[in-house]
Parts: C-alpha cells; sequence; structure tokens
C-alpha cells in the first residue's frame, strides 16, 4: 500500500514538472492550469491501473499448487469506469496441497480455502466439500471428525453443482 502511494504522488509530480516544462519550452502559452490537472490526471491514472493490476499481480505471486476457483468483480458508482469494465477487489483459491480425502468417504475432500482482497489480509480456512451431495462444511472450531471420517459438530450449507468453489475442490487430484 505505501509503494502505491508513493508511486501515485511520483506519477502525479512528473506528469505536473512535464507539463510545466512543455509550457515553459512554449514560452507560457498553454494555460497554467495545465500543470495541475496533469498532474491529478496522472495520480488518477496511476491508481485505476493499480487497482486494475492487483488481481495479475497476487496472482502470479501465489504458490503454485493454488488455484483460482473465484474471482469478485466490483462495480462502484464513485468509479464510473468500472460500469465499463469491472475490477476484480477479492478472489478465493484452493491450495491443492492441502488436499485430504478419508478412505471411508471418497466423495469428501478437505481442502484449504485461501481468500484473498484488495487492502486485506489473506485468510485461510479449512473446508469440508461433498462432492456428491454438492454441498460445503467450514471447519470451524467445535468441528470433529469421526473414526470413520464423519464431520461432527458442524452445519453443511447447500451449493449449486455448477459453483466454482465446489468444482475447482471436487476436482483436485
Amino acid at each position: 500500500m505505501f509503494y502505491e502511494l508513493i508511486g501515485t504522488i511520483f506519477a502525479g509530480v512528473a506528469a505536473a514538472l512535464f507539463m510545466w516544462a512543455v509550457n515553459r519550452v512554449l514560452k507560457g502559452r498553454l494555460p497554467s492550469w495545465l500543470v495541475p490537472v496533469a498532474g491529478g490526471g496522472a495520480m488518477l491514472l496511476a491508481t485505476i491501473t493499480s487497482e486494475y493490476s492487483w488481481f495479475s499481480r497476487t496472482t502470479a505471486t501465489m504458490p503454485g499448487q493454488f488455484v483460482v476457483a473465484e474471482a469478485i468483480e466490483n462495480k462502484q458508482v464513485y468509479r464510473p469506469w468500472t460500469y465499463i469494465k469491472p475490477y476484480v477487489s477479492r478472489f478465493v483459491a484452493v491450495d491443492q496441497g492441502s488436499l485430504r480425502i478419508h478412505p471411508d468417504r471418497p466423495d469428501q475432500r478437505l481442502v484449504d480455502l485461501v481468500f484473498y482482497g484488495r487492502w486485506q489480509q489473506i485468510a485461510k480456512v479449512p473446508a469440508l466439500f461433498d462432492c456428491a451431495e454438492n454441498a460445503r462444511a467450514d471447519l470451524v472450531d467445535g468441528a470433529e471428525f469421526g473414526a470413520d471420517g464423519e464431520i461432527l459438530n458442524t452445519d453443511w450449507l447447500q451449493m449449486d453443482a455448477d459453483a466454482p468453489i465446489l468444482t475447482t475442490a471436487c476436482n483436485v487430484m
């Protein structure tokens, strides 16, 4: 976040100085308001570029066993350009390296879901997916497993059969 702020300020100062230099070369023929407008425009452009590149920069640094299951795009009124092209503000990845399958329950997959959000800390949640029943159970405090792999003390959430997180978790091998 700090580096993005510094980069945005640098872009604004550089654009303002460039416009000032152009105006000096043209011996003051350009209106004086062009210098701060160029600086502000460059800062806005740097911020927009940073927002739209966050998803690709973040996924490029993820460990190899992580697979993006679902990306959530945002449109916001105070960012009118997002209605033309929404930007990804958060996403969920499935950690394939954390896959565990109980021999008595081959249709169930236990994986870690990793939640990424812009300006938010990464959260990792273990989740059990029942691929045959299209259901998910988040393993929170109090969840236990029986001897035969049955999960105890948790609630199952029904999901659509084509839910991206479910299909990603169930296709992990």
